[in-house]
């Protein structure tokens, strides 16, 4: 059967059906969200800056919430699917978009791949079989699996997505009430130096790059505004579901990394490894084994939560940018059975399927924080272009959002700056010859 849905007009471009209300949205927000943010990353900043972590968990979701605020906005204005791709394209400069785009893709793919290899992880951990050379051939099954998934449809998807965070929830809320005791005792010496360096100048900087890595763990709040073609009412779904979600993620994260250190300690919190969430390290001190049991498996469903939001989210970036003509636009069918971007789902499945036969997790959060922080300067710089009547909020919000991401991106490694431009500059060529391509087709 013939998937591709053609509109009558050919000059009009395929769009897809508004599947998803306000509950969905919140939930697919929070499965991006609540996944290698709670297990991986916050074990990575708290071994930057110590229990200080807690702090810039709160520093980083007051970012992430400007950044959202502007998200929410031109979702609501121009409510398509590609997120920044197209409001950089329609406020900004086409190459502003295309840059967004490109970012978004190497960023969220990479971060795609790592998770299916840590459910692979995570996995064998939880069912105690230890050989390493499984680890590849199950991410790739996943990977395969997810695909199918949404193949079948934003609806299935979207339930499926909900079961997932519905366990990860309950995995945090019985470790968080396993964890109380400990840190009550324990919270006074654990929780002290509060800073890694008793430098002012080494802490400061510690501290800021803890921020910078900690952002990249709010940011599932951005799949939202890339389904915003498929939400009910948009204009006002999006918006709350973004301002709701970032306020539970923070005190999800600010609860489980402040109990997680003051429970075990800094050294336990931060030990991270190819295999093994910290936060399951710390469950292990806890003295429950049904604890440590429902976080391996909170560790194992989180991950697929990831994995199933991210390639949802590139998938209709790559859907917006073979729609534009900046990748091939085969990419920009839809299926005739479920108004599903079937070509961009299938490319992105091979993409992260690809990238995951490298078989490495150890993938940067310093690569992903810079740039995602791209991402979202462009963002917060296209809302500044945003009507009197098209703003939501104060205007106000979008130059604190894009002075922050501007300030936390100069805190991630230097050589990571260099690859990320690099890559922009290789992604630039790229749409050139796309569209010198499509201009010699036409």
């Amino acid at each position: 059967m013939n998937t591709d849905s053609r509109p009558n007009n050919p000059s009009e471009p395929a769009k897809l059906r508004r599947d998803v209300g306000l509950f969905g949205a919140m939930m697919m927000g929070l499965g991006s969200i609540v996944g290698t943010g709670v297990f991986v990353s916050i074990g990575i900043a708290a071994g930057i800056t110590g229990p200080s972590v807690v702090l810039a968990i709160l520093v980083a979701g007051l970012v992430a919430t400007f950044n959202g605020l502007s998200s929410a906005q031109l979702a609501a204005a121009h409510p398509v699917s590609g997120g920044t791709y197209e409001y950089g394209y329609r406020w900004l400069t086409p190459s502003m978009g295309f840059t967004a785009g490109w970012m978004f893709l190497c960023a969220k793919s990479a971060s795609a791949a790592t998770a299916a290899l840590g459910f692979a992880g995570y996995a064998l951990q939880l069912f105690q079989f230890d050989h390493d050379d499984w680890i590849v051939p199950l991410a790739i099954g996943a990977v395969v699996a997810t695909t199918l998934l949404l193949l079948g449809g934003i609806r299935r998807s979207n339930w499926t997505n909900i079961a997932i965070v519905s366990m990860t929830l309950i995995a945090l809320a019985s470790f968080v009430i396993a964890g109380l005791p400990f840190a009550w005792r324990e919270g006074s010496s654990n929780l002290t130096p509060f800073f890694a360096s008793d430098s002012p100048a080494i802490a400061t900087r510690q501290f800021l790059e803890a921020c910078a890595l900690m952002f990249v763990a709010y940011t599932g709040y951005g799949r939202i505004a890339t389904l915003g073609e498929e939400v009910h009412n948009p204009r006002r779904t999006i918006p709350r579901a973004i301002i709701v979600i970032l306020l539970v993620s923070s005190l999800l994260y600010a609860i489980v990394g402040g109990i997680a250190v003051a429970a075990a300690g800094i050294d336990v919190w931060s030990s991270t490894s190819q295999q093994t969430a910290p936060l399951q390290l710390v469950a292990n001190h806890l003295n429950s084994p049904l604890v440590a049991k429902l976080v391996a498996i909170g560790a194992v469903t989180a991950m697929l939560g990831v994995l199933l939001n991210l390639i949802l989210g590139l998938s209709r970036v790559v859907f917006a940018m073979g729609r534009r003509g900046d990748l091939p636009r085969g990419l920009a069918t839809v299926s005739t059975q479920n108004s599903n971007p079937s070509g961009a789902v299938i490319a992105v499945g091979i993409g992260v399927g690809t990238l995951a036969l490298i078989g490495d997790v150890e993938t940067t959060w310093s690569f992903s924080a810079f740039t995602v922080l791209v991402y979202y300067a462009l963002t917060n710089l296209a809302a500044t272009r945003l009507t009197a009547d098209e703003r939501l909020f104060s205007p106000i919000v979008p130059w604190l959002g894009l002075a922050s991401c501007l300030g936390l991106a100069f805190w991630v490694q230097p050589k990571i700056w260099i690859i990320g431009l690099s890559l922009i500059a290789v992604g630039l060529v790229f749409q050139q010859c796309m569209k010198r391509s499509d201009t010699s087709a036409s």
